[in-house]
């Protein structure tokens, strides 16, 4: 009986945590803080938390580089016209592709008639990810039970805030909307967790190599890149 339990218990963790990944080294980008694929162009943009960022093919050639000031970037999200860039104590900044023109936006963050602390003297947005009108925006937080992803609505400005995801895990410093799924890396502990916004559970989560893990992509054949706050993009395989 006790060996039965064993063999079921471990068929449940093995649904949920995946094999350790490894990765290839593409690029250099100092401070890399968040990532995202650029489907028109096939390329990746890579933001950085002094106020550039980088335009990558997937090889990791650097084609471009930008700086946009005093912004502490946290994670971008590349549409076909514009860059939306989360900006950790301020909300978002949206950049022209074509001309650079940037916009600073305000999130109101009202839910249930109070107001939710996206930002603080110490904690600020750490990951973003779009899914057609939805807009996801990751909190940093040292401690589990404080972390949580709001769930926005995109348009009309200012984007508002309709609910809140608690992945129960430390640390979320990157988000990317892929195959119906919400991926999130936590830095603190090496690993992606993929959420499931239908049934609202975390399905499955995986082990990463030590690293300092703040952003999160896939390019059109589903092959997996990571950006670490220690200065590198990373390329993977594929996931599934």
């Amino acid at each position: 009986m006790i060996l039965r339990i064993t063999i079921i218990t471990s068929l449940l963790l093995s649904s949920i945590y995946a094999k350790s990944l490894e990765g290839t080294t593409i690029s250099k980008i100092p401070e890399a803080s968040g990532i995202d694929y650029c489907q028109d162009s096939d390329t990746l943009v890579v933001a950085n938390d002094e106020g550039k960022y980088y335009e990558i093919d997937t090889k990791g050639k650097i084609l471009k580089m930008k700086n946009l000031g005093n912004h502490d970037l946290e994670g971008v999200v590349c549409l076909r016209k514009s860059y939306i860039f989360a900006v950790e104590d301020r909300g978002l900044l949206i950049v022209d592709r074509k001309t650079g023109t940037k916009k600073s936006v305000a999130l109101n963050t009202i839910l249930d008639g109070k107001r939710v602390k996206l930002t603080d003297k110490k904690r600020g947005i750490e990951g973003i990810a779009k899914d057609g009108n939805r807009l996801y925006l990751a909190k940093q937080s040292k401690k589990k039970k404080k972390s949580l992803v709001g769930v926005f609505k995109y348009s009309p400005f200012p984007p508002s805030l309709k609910s809140i995801i608690k992945p129960n895990v430390a640390d979320i410093a990157g988000l990317c909307y892929y195959n119906k799924k919400l991926y999130m890396v936590s830095d603190k502990k090496d690993k992606i967790l993929i959420y499931n916004p239908k049934s609202k559970k975390i399905t499955k989560k995986i082990k990463l190599p030590k690293g300092a893990w703040e952003g999160i992509t896939f390019d059109k054949d589903g092959v997996l890149y990571l950006a670490d706050d220690d200065g590198r993009v990373i390329k993977f395989g594929r996931l599934e």
